[in-house]
């Protein structure tokens, strides 16, 4: 029987409703979780077990390992998650998703076929998608995508049934393994592992992979070994997931991606070497347990397959769970810090889980905010770049970076906020309780700068779009104003670091009143100018703007002192 464009085509189809339905399966199975998923994964610790518990039971939940080594990429991105945690989780994913084998061994192709019932299970889903409660509704989903799930696994193996006759694929069929020496027998594994990997690359989905492979070895295309062997290949092209989501991501997003990278191929690499022997104590085990030799019957290769793969997983896990501190060095050498600002993407004294006492959490609160300070006293640089680069690269590369500590400091007034409040439920000496409110307070004003500065970031590109450009006169004003700022910015993070020691009010507060004369007086300036006509009013808008700008991140600066000053002269007092 000729296999034509149809029936390609048929195949493809089947695999894209295979993956379709497993997207949406995926999909409602998270938006049902709601945040539980993300509550889940900032609870954890350094606790490996924990993290490797974590990607266990999330990746079995929503059935991708990629939605969670992503969603982990995403939060080592965003500082929740440190490298360390992260590659725990990602561990864990890679046992997770072996679940997905078993699934489909044993409801798509085992004895039981789940594909009589998938018409069925939609027409119990369907109704629901319809419900007002969102629960329901998104339940209904859960359902439709798995009915869709199965309903293409069952084309597909109609459509790889077409291809038994295919010359053009006799070549995969006809690989004799079994009869080769073992150097001929190694190099044939290779070639398989990396059809395994070619295939998860261009599906974009191991699951998918999974079962095709699956599908092909019920059919009786590919013999055990080989068989095995795709699975492996299958376990290296599915870090490409991770590797894309990570490069918009910071230098820790991407150490994230590469540690699943190393983990993987570190697997596979060990596997090889004692390939023929675990491939023997599979197929073994699987005559005790099933019942069927996968040496001999091509359908008892799925359930084999399932078992070599999650065998497989849980042993690599085993073996490198030890080495977690070992795969973050390697990571790092891969991917170096470009500049400092790759550095910032962390919290590096708190975490979800409190001190023995909380006076203790308080200490490591107070450290965090001074780091927190640092962060954004680091950020200003690029305020006054702004006014001053006429390179459209560099200038897009700034913008970035502002819009990016924005967000670093929103998520850590989020975070220090939260810790504060739980030490503040504790039993908190009179000196204790004044030191949350006064950090409290310091967290909010360093959040306040950070907004400003994306509204300095917004009002200059769009100054750029809209063609209003300053002159050399008001950028040196700009430049004066900004020097006392990042003088103050400087003076602001000494006093918190030495908190109860040497702190210089006076001279914070003298800064600060020069900012203010500074900013009146080039408000002056400024009025005068336009009047006379010498700027132009579109200019002098943005610019006026940026000045006032200016003057409020040296109200907030002084925000920050004052609240320092208040809870020392609290702490004298007592």
């Amino acid at each position: 029987m000729a296999f034509g464009i149809f029936d390609f085509l048929s195949l493809i189809g089947a695999l894209g409703l295979f993956i379709f339905g497993m997207k949406v399966m995926s999909d409602s199975i998270q938006k049902v979780a709601g945040n539980k998923l993300r509550e889940i994964l900032e609870a954890m610790t350094s606790n490996r077990l924990l993290g490797v518990l974590t990607g266990v039971l999330i990746t079995t939940m929503v059935q991708s390992s990629s939605a969670t080594t992503v969603m982990v990429v995403s939060f080592v991105n965003a500082g929740l998650l440190s490298l360390i945690q992260s590659i725990g989780v990602i561990m864990g994913a890679n046992v997770g998703t072996t679940v997905t084998g078993w699934l489909i061994s044993q409801l798509g192709l085992g004895k039981f076929s789940i594909a009589s019932m998938c018409l069925p299970i939609i027409a119990i889903g369907f109704p629901m998608m319809f419900s007002s409660r969102e629960k329901l509704k998104l339940w209904g989903e859960v359902l439709l995508g798995f009915a869709i799930l199965f309903l293409g696994l069952n084309f597909m193996k109609e459509a790889v049934g077409g291809l038994q006759n295919e010359e053009l694929l006799s070549f995969v069929k006809n690989v004799d393994y079994a009869g080769q020496p073992y150097i001929k027998q190694f190099f044939i594994v290779l070639l398989f592992v990396a059809i395994g990997t070619v295939l998860t690359i261009v599906v974009q989905s191991s699951s998918a992979a999974m079962a095709l492979t699956l599908v092909m070895c019920n059919e009786g295309w590919i013999s055990f070994p080989l068989a095995a062997a795709i699975i492996l290949g299958e376990n290296i092209g599915t870090t490409i997931t991770a590797n894309l989501a990570a490069l918009i991501g910071n230098v820790h997003a991407k150490r994230a991606a590469r540690a699943h990278f190393v983990f993987n191929v570190f697997g596979v690499l060990w596997m090889l070497a004692v390939f023929p022997f675990f491939v023997n104590l599979i197929a073994g085990a699987s005559v005790d347990i099933f019942g069927a030799d996968p040496m001999k019957t091509a359908t008892g290769i799925p359930a084999a397959l399932a078992l070599f793969h999650t065998s497989f997983n849980i042993l690599n896990l085993l073996i490198l769970v030890g080495f977690v501190g070992f795969i973050a060095k390697v990571v790092i050498k891969m991917v170096p810090s470009r500049s400092e600002d790759d550095e910032v993407f962390s919290l590096d004294y708190i975490g979800s889980g409190m001190m023995e006492t909380p006076e203790l959490s308080i200490l490591e609160a107070r450290k965090e905010v001074v780091k927190f300070a640092d962060i954004v006293r680091r950020a200003f640089k690029y305020v006054p770049r702004l006014v001053t680069e006429m390179d459209e690269k560099k200038l897009r590369y700034y913008t970035d970076q502002l819009e990016k500590y924005e967000d670093i400091t929103d998520r850590m007034e989020l975070e220090i906020s939260s810790y504060l409040s739980k030490a503040a439920k504790g039993e908190l000496s009179s000196n204790g309780g004044h030191q949350v409110r006064s950090m409290l307070n310091i967290a909010n004003y360093l959040e306040r700068i950070g907004d400003i500065y994306l509204e300095i970031s917004r009002n200059l590109t769009m100054r750029k779009k809209k063609k209003a450009y300053f002159t050399q006169e008001m950028r040196d004003r700009v430049a004066e104003i900004a020097a006392l700022v990042k003088k103050s910015l400087d003076l602001m993070v000494e006093n918190l670091e030495a908190y109860e020691r040497d702190i210089d009010f006076a001279k914070a507060e003298e800064l600060e009143n020069e900012i203010d004369e500074t900013y009146k007086r080039l408000r002056k300036e400024y009025i005068k100018k336009v009047e006379s006509g010498k700027f132009q009013v579109r200019s002098g808008v943005y610019y006026s703007d940026l000045i006032s700008e200016l003057e409020r991140i040296g109200d907030h600066v002084l925000g920050v002192t004052e609240s320092l000053k208040k809870d020392n002269e609290l702490i004298v007092e007592e």
